[in-house]
C-alpha cells in the first residue's frame, strides 16, 4: 500500500529534529519536511496562503485563522513553549516599579500585536498584575500576519517604517517594550534598559505554581479535510512528534550534548519545578487549562469573534494514542 504523501512545516528544534532528519518516521506517511527557524515567514505563508498539509503555527494566530475559516484544525502537539515574564523591558530611569504603573503609557510590541508571546504577556499582566490591556497604547512595528479590526476600546498605533521600537524605548518615546527576544541594549548591559520584573524567573516559577501553566506558544495543525478523510494520519503524525521528543530527551540526558556548564543541574531543576515532561502533548487537564487561558486572552484582546470550546478548535487524540501505549 502506497504511503500518504504530506508536507510538514515546523521549526528545527531539538524535540523535532529526529523527525526532521528521518530518525523518526510517521507510520504510513511520506513526509516532505520544510524546517525553517524563521517563524515569521512560516506563519505569514500559513496565515495568508494556507500552505502545507501539516504545520506549526503561533497558537493565538491559529485561533484567529480558525475563527476566519482557514482550512486547518489543530492537533494536541505543542512544539514551542516559553515563559515570558522576562521579555518586557522599561527604561531604567522611568518611574515604573510594577506593571500597574504602565496604565495610560505607550508600550511597543515587536513583531506585531498578534504573536502568542504578546497575547500571553498582555493577558498575564491584566489578570495577575493589574494592567488592563485597554488602558495601554500599543505601538507595533509591522503589518499583522492576519488582518483584524481592533475593538473600539483597543488603542493600537503603527510606528513609522523607518522606526525601531528598541530605539524608541531608549529615546523615551515608549515607556516599555515587549520583545520576543532580548533587545540589543539589554544584551550589551546598557544602563538605560532593564526588565520590568527584576527577578523574572522567580515570577515565572510563582506563576507556574499558582496556575500550572507553562505557556504554549506554538501548536501543530493539519488540513481539516485530511483529518476527516484519513483519521489514522493525524494519530500517526502525533505519535511521530511524541517519539521525536522522547528520542531528543533521551539524547539530552547526556551532559556532553549541550555546551552548558551546569547542564545536569539545570535539567534536574527543571524537572523539580515543572515535572518530568514539561512539553507533554495531548489534551490532559494541565494542557486544557493552558489552552483555555490562551483562548480566553485571544478573545478578550479582540482577536477572535467568540470563545469556542477546545473541542471545536482541536482534534482530540488521546495521550495513549500519542504515546503508543494501550489505554488502562
Amino acid at each position: 500500500m502506497a504511503k500518504l504523501s504530506l508536507s510538514l512545516s515546523c521549526g528545527n528544534y531539538e524535540i523535532t529534529r529526529p523527525l526532521i532528519e528521518g530518525a523518526v518516521q510517521a507510520d504510513g506517511i511520506d513526509l516532505t519536511v520544510l524546517a525553517s527557524p524563521a517563524a515569521r515567514d512560516r506563519q505569514w505563508r500559513l496565515g495568508r496562503a494556507s500552505e502545507c498539509d501539516v504545520a506549526e503555527l503561533n497558537l493565538c494566530a491559529y485561533f484567529m485563522a480558525r475563527d476566519r475559516g482557514h482550512p486547518y484544525i489543530a492537533l494536541p502537539i505543542y512544539p514551542h513553549r516559553r515563559f515570558r515574564h522576562g521579555f518586557i523591558f522599561v527604561r531604567s530611569d522611568a518611574a515604573i516599579e510594577q506593571p500597574s504603573d504602565l496604565r495610560g503609557r505607550r508600550i511597543g510590541v515587536e513583531s506585531g500585536f498578534q504573536p502568542a508571546a504578546a497575547v500571553w504577556l498582555r493577558g498575564i499582566l491584566e489578570e495577575f498584575h493589574g494592567l488592563p490591556h485597554k488602558d495601554v497604547i500599543w505601538v507595533t512595528d509591522r503589518e499583522e500576519d492576519i488582518p483584524f479590526a481592533p475593538h473600539p476600546q483597543l488603542r493600537i498605533e503603527r510606528a513609522s517604517e523607518d522606526a525601531s521600537l528598541q530605539n524608541m524605548l531608549l529615546e523615551g518615546k515608549l515607556e516599555a517594550l515587549i520583545s520576543p527576544d532580548y533587545p540589543a541594549a539589554f544584551l550589551s548591559d546598557s544602563p538605560k534598559v532593564r526588565q520590568l520584573f527584576s527577578q523574572p524567573q522567580e515570577e515565572e516559577i510563582k506563576y507556574y505554581r499558582e496556575t500550572g501553566i507553562f505557556p504554549i506558544m506554538h501548536i501543530l495543525m493539519m488540513r481539516e479535510n485530511l483529518v476527516r478523510d484519513h483519521l489514522w494520519a493525524a494519530s500517526s503524525i502525533c505519535s511521530a512528534f511524541n517519539e521525536a521528543k522522547r528520542v531528543a530527551n533521551q539524547r539530552l540526558k547526556n551532559p556532553r550534548v549541550l555546551p552548558i556548564a551546569w547542564h545536569s543541574d539545570v535539567m534536574r531543576e527543571q524537572s523539580r519545578i515543572l515535572g518530568p515532561d514539561p512539553w507533554r502533548y495531548g489534551l490532559g487537564k494541565q494542557n486544557r487549562q493552558n489552552l483555555e487561558a490562551a483562548l480566553r486572552y485571544t478573545f478578550e484582546q479582540g482577536l477572535i469573534s467568540r470563545t469556542p470550546s477546545l473541542d471545536e478548535v482541536l482534534y482530540n487524540i488521546s495521550e495513549e494514542a500519542i504515546s503508543g501505549t494501550p489505554a488502562s
